[in-house]
């Protein structure tokens, strides 16, 4: 009776600890609002995850494309419901919560039959055994499963910041690229005006071969800045493509003209740290995991070295074939290891070892976030300052002196190839002045993703900008 008891007490603890089953999103929703704040302070608003690709998938996606041009935040939209390694990381988030419930799920009995002949004798023996160490430990390895579940949660959140964050510098890189072919053509048309003229007069002898060569030679490295931008304009474009999952006819999307504006106001310096500190992602999965690995640590030196327990329920029946009677035997078994050899030392270690190795990580992480805030945030009012810079002082400068040449040309005061060279100018200065912008963008969404997402790697940083005076340079 007594055994009984106990029996029914760990079945009625198991039952209590092995209630989980899966939930019909697989975590998603709890996910996705993890990745919510960080996914607003890049401007995506009410964004959907898609688990995989599917007819409504495939439906929303054309939706959007449909509305052309397209902008940022629809190709953020379009990555988050069509890109496939984010239906990767998605089916590993299910994968996870599975382990949870498998993990939570009461241990199978286990069911043996015997039988045996001994002269006249036949012996039958039935057992019903369970592992009652695995009934013990059911409690714990649901919390456990569980805990790592929510972890999962918070590594999948991150591969969606990721995905965003790439997504929108793709775009970014894409549209100042085009943007930047566009400018190259303009540079090499005023090339080949220069060219055609210089070819024109050296032939009725007003101009010599050195000058015509010079022109020529501006003409060449012109059309060889065309080719360079147009084939980084095609490559920013198919990462954007791949990244938003598109094949066939949904690439042929347009994009805008040109880079959004300079925001009018700037962001502060204010509590970066505290920011990056209370919202990283990483940072709270890392600290998370060690308070899971230090709640372990006492179910590791309680089953440090007994780490199996089984029961058995026996029944056995021996019938002698010659008189026809029968012996009944009935009892019950417990087996479980000896501590000879292993007493748990070097189990207590590894866990003791994995416990201060958690703790080394969240530190890092905490350091990387408060470095990677300030790093981040540095970058961006320079970034910011630059792109102002040029909008309000060298591009409004350079098309000052563009217009005041082209009165004095008209006034017969400088001649075309002074006002053709000065037009290249011009034309690298607003090509820089792309350049800068594109630069705070990405920059700006490092900034964002750094303080309340994870850590996003290789920040971008200022691309080096010709002069914007003097003579023109092929870009």
């Amino acid at each position: 009776m007594a055994l009984k008891r106990t029996l029914l007490a760990l079945a009625s603890a198991a039952l209590l600890a092995g209630c989980a089953s899966l939930t019909p999103d697989g975590g998603a929703k709890d996910m996705a609002d993890a990745a919510a704040p960080s996914l607003n302070a890049i401007g995506v608003q009410q964004a959907s995850v898609a688990t995989a690709t599917t007819a409504q998938t495939q439906e929303a996606v054309n939706q959007l494309l449909n509305q052309s041009p397209l902008t940022m935040d629809n190709a953020v939209r379009i990555a988050l419901l069509n890109n496939p390694s984010l239906h990767s990381s998605m089916a590993q988030l299910r994968i996870s919560e599975s382990e949870r419930v498998q993990a939570a799920t009461l241990p199978n009995p286990h069911f043996s039959f015997m039988r045996a002949v001994e002269g006249d004798k036949v012996m039958i023996e039935r057992a019903l055994g369970i592992n009652v160490f695995g009934l013990l430990a059911l409690p714990w390895r649901s919390q456990w499963a569980g805990q790592q579940h929510e972890i999962a949660k918070l590594q999948a959140a991150q591969s969606v910041i990721r995905i965003a964050a790439d997504t929108r510098k793709a775009w970014i890189s894409a549209v100042a690229a085009q943007q930047t072919a566009q400018y190259a053509a303009q540079a090499k048309l005023a090339a080949e005006a220069a060219g055609e003229l210089a070819r024109r007069l050296a032939r009725v002898g007003n101009w010599s071969k050195l000058n015509q060569a010079k022109e020529q030679a501006m003409l060449a490295d012109a059309a060889t800045s065309q080719s360079r931008a147009e084939n980084t304009a095609f490559a920013e474009r198919e990462k954007l493509i791949r990244l938003l999952g598109l094949w066939g006819d949904q690439t042929q999307f347009k994009l805008p003209d040109r880079l959004p504006n300079l925001p009018k106001e700037v962001m502060d310096s204010k509590d970066l740290e505290a920011r990056a500190l209370a919202q990283r992602l990483d940072v709270r999965a890392a600290a998370q995991q060690s308070g899971d690995v230090a709640r372990s640590l006492g179910y590791v030196r309680a089953t440090g070295f007994i780490n199996a327990l089984d029961l058995r329920l026996i029944r056995e029946t021996t019938t002698d074939q010659t008189t026809g009677d029968k012996e009944k035997l009935r009892g019950w078994e417990i087996e479980l290891p000896i501590p000879i050899f292993d007493w748990g030392g070097a189990a207590n270690a590894r866990a003791q070892a994995t416990y201060m190795q958690s703790v080394a990580q969240v530190r890092a992480s905490a350091i990387n976030a408060r470095s990677e805030a300030r790093e981040a945030w540095h970058s961006y009012r320079t970034a910011h300052d630059v792109a102002k810079h040029y909008r309000d002082e060298i591009v409004p400068l350079r098309k000052f002196i563009n217009d005041e040449n082209l009165l004095r040309y008209n006034g017969m005061l400088i001649g075309v190839f002074d006002l053709l060279t000065d037009t290249r100018t011009n034309i690298m200065a607003v090509s820089a002045s792309i350049d800068a912008l594109r630069d705070f963008w990405l920059i700006e969404t490092d900034l964002q993703t750094a303080l309340t997402g994870t850590s996003p790697g290789g920040m971008a940083g200022l691309s080096a900008a010709p002069a914007a005076g003097g003579e023109a340079k092929p870009h």
